[in-house]
């Protein structure tokens, strides 16, 4: 079982390719580990030889704990648990890779750990400010000062998550730009994006490829 520093359980899966080399499987906002990408590229790294395992954050998917909003640096801590637990079972980690936010997570973890040679970030945001009122609408601020929150609901009314005004500035004083200065130039960054995201703007990836000393850009016209 995984623990992380706040003594939740984390859930996850492993693709055992029967390789001691591993590599992390981070899934993005509101979302689990049984989402399609993860599972597809959890797959596709088994198919290929490589051992992986996608797992859920705290307050998603099946491991402990509640869902909040913003958490970055609290979801990079689950991942370092993660890197500590396979790396006391003799793994070797030679990639991180997350999707949407978790392209944010492990960003942010490499620029607080520096400890992993591969960082794949795919459709993550640059600009943690923008894409917020797309959720919460656009007098998100004047309300969340006024109530001290914002319920989210889904299309048909039903209530989603609470957004604290704690957790939205979590989420808007997480310094990207900083962080990615922070990226050792050892560390290979990977940042794939397609133009077609409709979510974050595909020009958040070249932002990423500015200020992250060892940066590639996959760039897919047609997404």
């Amino acid at each position: 079982m995984i623990q992380n520093y706040h003594g939740e359980k984390l859930v996850g899966i492993l693709h055992d390719a029967g390789s001691m080399e591993l590599a992390i499987v981070c899934h993005g906002f509101q979302s689990s580990k049984e989402r399609i990408p993860m599972v597809n590229l959890a797959a596709a790294l088994e198919k290929d030889g490589v051992t992986a395992f996608r797992f859920d954050f705290a307050g998603n998917g099946e491991s402990d704990g509640s869902f909040q909003y913003g958490n970055y640096y609290r979801e990079a801590d689950d991942l370092r648990t993660v890197v500590q637990y396979f790396r006391e079972k003799k793994y070797v980690i030679i990639a991180i890779v997350g999707h949407s936010k978790g392209g944010n997570v492990v960003l942010l973890y490499a620029s607080k750990y520096n400890d992993v040679p591969t960082v794949v970030n795919i459709s993550g945001r640059f600009n943690l400010a923008r894409g917020i009122d797309g959720r919460l609408g656009k007098d998100f601020m004047q309300r969340i000062k006024q109530n001290g929150y914002i319920d989210v609901k889904n299309r048909r009314g039903e209530f989603e998550y609470r957004v604290t005004q704690k957790s939205l500035m979590d989420r808007l004083t997480t310094d990207t730009h900083a962080a990615c200065l922070l990226i050792h130039q050892n560390c290979r960054v990977l940042t794939i994006h397609g133009s077609a995201d409709k979510i974050v703007p595909v020009e958040d990836a070249f932002e990423f490829a500015k200020f992250t000393p060892n940066h590639e850009i996959l760039h897919y016209r047609r997404s």
